[in-house]
């Protein structure tokens, strides 16, 4: 191993290991891909177990911990007629959220796979839950909010919208759906949200073909775009893989997060995923990891044993590679 890795990956198995004692002006937030509580994981859930109780200690070291929700949560609705795969989990399956997510995205490609009586459902319940959302909403406007998070100083933007059909799933002025990805359209919330008030604002987006490794140009081109708009981050996921991260401009661009909750996959990429951490104060995002997950044939992720995962930290022209903690096999 070359000397400077070693360095490198000493030094963010460090950073790691006192990743809970972040200063008070800092805020750690924890980003998790595509969450579907429905098939597998609905029928582990059903049974008494627990899908995230193998990370159950990491997910307790962020300030704020987010996921895509990749599933309608109702009882009433009608599947769409002409999606080859809908999803609907039982209201019963959001205990395991509770306490483990602190908000939600619904800006996805099955929020809408039982109607807007069903996605107007899941925000009932989601509020009863205690579990915020965004990303999605009763109109036009709510689908657009972004979510704020307001920690030890700092105002914290989270923008989230889907660029993956159904477009029928778009909310409307007076119609409740998710915030679809027009580019303008971003950008001009970005730039609201900065006007708000905003210290720092991250796109969680929706987008890229599934099953691509790598993004596309049209992603690369973007991510730059926001990041050029003054974003702090741009986090991605839908293409059911890891899609790879860079340093743009000194920030960091995470494409895919891939799978985090999820069965029902007859390819290797699609079971392994990435929880990513950031931790960000005054200046912007200071350090961030990833954190590797093996997904089961039920669903459920398992913190992977891998030592090659992106980090990176303020001043970095280039992705890192970090190791594991150990404390994330107890």
């Amino acid at each position: 191993m070359k000397f400077g890795l070693f360095l490198r990956l000493t030094a963010a198995a460090a950073w790691f290991c006192v990743a809970g004692l972040a200063r008070p002006e800092t805020v750690t937030l924890l980003f998790a891909g595509d969450v579907m509580l429905a098939d597998g994981p609905g029928r582990t859930i059903a049974a008494g177990g627990d899908p995230l109780a193998p990370f159950a200690t990491i997910l307790h070291t962020a300030d704020v911990r987010i996921a895509n929700l990749e599933v309608p949560v109702a009882a009433g609705g009608k599947a769409h007629p002409s999606k080859i795969a809908t999803f609907r989990a039982d209201p019963a399956a959001l205990a395991v959220l509770k306490g483990r997510f602190d908000a939600v995205s619904l800006a996805n490609n099955h929020s809408g796979d039982y109607g807007r009586d069903a996605l107007l459902e899941t925000m009932h319940h989601l509020d009863t839950a205690g579990i915020r959302h965004f990303g999605g909403g009763r109109n036009l406007a709510e689908a657009h909010r972004p979510l704020w998070i307001e920690r030890h100083g700092l105002k914290i933007a989270i923008l989230a919208c889907n660029e993956f059909k159904p477009r029928s799933f778009e909310a409307g002025a007076d119609h409740p759906g998710i915030a679809w990805c027009e580019d303008d359209h971003v950008i001009s919330d970005l730039r609201a949200a900065r006007a708000a008030g905003a210290d720092h604002v991250i796109p969680f987006l929706h987008w890229g073909w599934e099953r691509e490794t790598q993004p596309s140009e049209r992603q690369r081109t973007f991510a730059r775009r926001l990041i050029d708009e003054g974003a702090a981050a741009v986090v991605g996921g839908h293409s059911h893989t890891t899609q790879g991260a860079e340093i743009y401009s000194g920030r960091p661009i995470l494409y895919g997060l891939g799978n985090f909750v999820f069965d029902g996959f007859d390819y290797p990429e699609a079971q392994r995923g990435w929880l990513l951490r950031l931790t960000l104060d005054r200046a912007g995002v200071s350090r961030w990891n990833t954190i590797a997950a093996e997904i089961d044939e039920g669903g459920t992720p398992h913190p992977a044993r891998d030592p090659h995962t992106p980090c990176g930290e303020r001043g970095n022209n280039a992705v890192s590679l970090c190791m594991p903690l150990q404390e994330t096999f107890n």
